[in-house]
């Protein structure tokens, strides 16, 4: 494919670069652009992602006791602390099955695309252009959307910031708005012209998310005075929705620890620029997992203990703010922490908008999207996807102003982009049980392996998609009103006919998709 700028990168030195003749990875290093080759892909990025880096990325977009902390309000409404500690139990296993997916996947096929890419080397040949299509176009919209949500949720945690501390001033959606824009505009630019310079931003925000993490834990426990009862916390089902049956509320309370993992195939769409992909993705899924649920639901436990009064933890703008006031009796301390959550939402923007570029680029490297050729550039200079940066940079901008018109809308936009993920992560899982887990596909000598536990892992993950589809898109409340309706499945049903058009418009003629052909 032709490339209107192909920067001059070496590629990775390695000893004597073999692969096995039915596609597998031999042990030992791997020369990674030849790897690429392999899969019929032409990729001008540089490796310069090492295995630390990776993970830090990984972590940095998920954060889950940071993400827990800023959404912490949605199970508190639908279940209590039933919802929030058991959910985490159930999410690790049901997100651990679709990142172990992935991950074994990727071991074999470590590609920007990621899971389009995967469905269309494993769907039968002739779906295999229009299920890879269909994947690829669920996945960027879901990056897309939770980009946003990281955007708008970080300015809500300055806006709640500012309440907290003069009672008086009153949160317009403009003044949400204007931060929202602010953060975006400076986080596209950061990632368009810094991000290569400072790769280390990653590490840095890793290391501030887990020192924060122990300091907060430490802080609230010993300072909490009253702490609530084991039964309280561990058999306390609160269903004030309306809803009869508490499965159902339990189930759409699942949004809340399932966001501990939003973004979890960050490190997939990175695989093109960090050494050893084929070993390193895998360990940055992996990582993100077990990490991610010791620090979420350590955190999820201290909190639920700490917290005196969940009435007015939901009352509150920001109720994590609440909740370490509750258990700090500082004003100073509940301010500092939130504070360090709103600069943990600016690394996650700066991964998120870092990763969803490259799968922007991928996709249109494959000529999926209108402005492919432009879109699918290197910049000589910055060695970034400049275009795609830029055209989801205005996207996310566009998807701000509904915010100025409806925040009911906003928060069903952004919040498709957890239920258009999970479903992502079922196309790959999907197939490979289709496929039998041949070693056609799966080769037995990679580098990560499921063995037998693959097949239950692949069709959890195909079941939590199902979950994430039906039981997040339904009202949270009863009875339902046009204020407080979720609007999902009529985003998603716009955002379908977005994809429809462009495919009619474009894709249908210059899309080819990879496959098995190519290997």
């Amino acid at each position: 494919m032709k490339k209107d700028c192909s920067p001059d990168m070496k590629s990775v030195e390695v000893d004597n670069p073999q692969l096995e003749s039915n596609g597998s990875i031999k042990s030992g290093k791997v020369e990674e652009n030849l790897e690429l080759s392999r899969l019929g892909i032409d990729s001008y990025t540089k490796r310069d992602l090492s295995l630390i880096s990776i993970v830090a990325l990984g972590w940095n977009i998920c954060n889950s006791w940071a993400a827990i902390g800023a959404t912490m309000s949605l199970s508190i409404a639908s279940g209590g602390p039933v919802t929030l500690l058991y959910g985490l139990l159930l999410i690790v296993v049901l997100n651990g099955s679709a990142a172990a997916t992935m991950a074994e996947i990727a071991s074999v096929y470590p590609t920007a695309g990621g899971q389009y890419h995967w469905t269309g080397i494993l769907a039968p040949k002739k779906w295999s252009r229009g299920l890879s299509y269909c994947c690829g176009t669920i996945n960027l919209l879901g990056w897309i959307a939770t980009a946003a949500g990281f955007v708008v949720t970080t300015a809500q945690l300055v806006t709640g910031i500012a309440t907290f501390m003069h009672p008086t001033y009153s949160i317009q959606s403009w003044h949400v708005f204007l931060i929202f824009q602010l953060m975006n505009i400076m986080f596209v630019l950061y990632n368009m012209y810094l991000i290569k310079r400072t790769l280390w931003i990653h590490d840095i925000g890793f290391a501030i998310s887990l020192v924060s993490f122990l300091v907060i834990l430490v802080t609230c426990l010993a300072r909490s005075e009253t702490k609530q009862t084991d039964a309280f916390v561990w058999g306390n089902f609160v269903n004030p929705s309306g809803w009869s049956a508490d499965g159902v509320v339990f189930l759409i309370g699942l949004s809340n620890p399932n966001f501990i993992y939003s973004g979890l195939d960050g490190a997939v769409h990175l695989a093109e620029e960090c050494t050893d992909a084929a070993r390193t993705v895998p360990k940055a899924l992996m990582s993100t997992i077990v990490v991610g649920f010791i620090t979420g639901f350590s955190f999820a436990i201290a909190m639920t203990y700490c917290t005196i009064d969940f009435d007015a933890a939901m009352a509150a703008p920001i109720p994590i703010l609440e909740i370490w006031y509750q258990a700090t009796r500082s004003k100073a301390a509940a301010v500092t922490f939130t504070s360090v959550l709103a600069i943990c939402g600016c690394f996650a923007i700066i991964g998120c908008h870092q990763t969803a570029s490259r799968l922007t680029y991928s996709f249109a490297r494959d000529n999926a999207l209108f402005f492919s050729p432009k879109l699918s550039t290197i910049s000589e200079i910055q060695g970034v996807p400049m275009f795609a940066l830029l055209a989801n940079g205005i996207v996310v901008a566009i998807i701000g102003f509904v915010y100025l018109g409806s925040t009911t809308a906003f928060n069903a936009m952004v919040s498709t982009g957890l239920i258009l993920l999970q479903v992502s992560f079922a196309f790959p899982a999907a197939l490979l049980l289709w496929r039998k887990r041949s070693v056609r596909f799966l080769p037995k000598n990679r580098p990560f392996r499921l063995g037998p536990f693959g097949w239950v892992v692949n069709f959890l993950a195909i079941v939590f998609a199902f979950v994430a589809l039906i039981f997040y898109s339904l009202p949270t409340v009863l009875p339902v009103t046009s204020s407080n309706m979720n609007y999902a499945c009529a985003v998603i049903g716009v955002m379908l006919i977005f994809g429809l058009i462009n495919w009619f418009g474009y894709a249908s003629k210059h899309y080819r998709g990879p496959s098995m052909e190519d290997i």
